[in-house]
C-alpha cells in the first residue's frame, strides 16, 4: 500500500543515499519502511568522538574504524505532518536523552515541521550531542554535570563511549 507517508519516506531515503550528510546514515528495515535504523558518528574532537567501533578492512594493511551511535526511528502514517519517535539504541549519557534512549529535542516535539526530513532529523540529533540544552533536561544528572563540571561530564561521556566498544 502506497500512502503519502510511505512515498515521502521513499523520497527521504533516496535523498539520504544520494547526498548523505557527513556523519550520519539511515535506512528503513527491509520489510517495513515505517521503521528505520540509523547511526550517528560522534563529532570529531568531542567527548562523543569514539562510539561503537565498526571496522571495515580496506586492504590487507589498512582498516578504517568508524565510531557510531545507533538509533531507531518509528514513523506513523501522519508523517511528515507528525514527527517520528526517535530513540538511541546505544547507551547514552546526555542532558537531553532519557534512560530509555528517547530524545528531548524541540524539532521532535513542539517545533516539528513537515519540511524536516530524515537527514535533517539525524543532523539535528548529531548537533545536539555537542550542544545540549541543560535547561530542558531529560537526564538531570547529566544536565547538572554539564552545567557545573564540564570535566566530570566529559569523563562520564567518554566512559559511556568506551563501554560501547565492548557492548553487543
Amino acid at each position: 500500500m502506497s500512502t503519502p507517508a510511505r512515498k515521502r519516506l521513499m523520497r527521504d531515503f533516496r535523498r539520504l543515499q544520494q547526498d548523505p550528510p557527513a556523519g550520519i546514515s539511515g535506512a528503513p528495515h527491509d520489510s517495513n519502511i515505517m521503521l528505520w535504523n540509523a547511526v550517528i558518528f560522534g563529532p570529531d574532537d568531542t567527548p562523543w568522538d569514539g562510539g561503537e567501533r565498526i571496522c571495515f578492512c580496506l586492504s590487507w594493511h589498512k582498516c578504517l574504524v568508524l565510531r557510531t551511535f545507533k538509533l531507531t526511528l518509528q514513523f506513523i502514517e501522519d508523517y511528515p505532518n507528525k514527527p517520528p519517535t526517535v530513540r538511541f539504541v546505544s547507551r547514552m549519557f546526555h542532558p537531553n536523552i532519557y534512560a530509555d534512549g528517547s530524545i528531548c529535542l524541540d524539532i521532535l516535539q513542539n517545533q516539528w515541521s513537515p519540511i524536516y526530513d530524515v537527514a535533517a532529523i539525524l543532523t539535528s540529533i548529531q548537533s545536539l550531542l555537542c550542544d545540549p540544552n541543560p535547561n530542558s533536561p531529560a537526564n538531570s544528572e547529566a544536565a547538572r554535570l554539564f552545567s557545573e563540571s564540564k570535566r566530570e561530564y566529559n569523563r562520564r561521556v567518554r566512559d559511556i563511549v568506551e563501554q560501547s566498544w565492548t557492548a553487543d
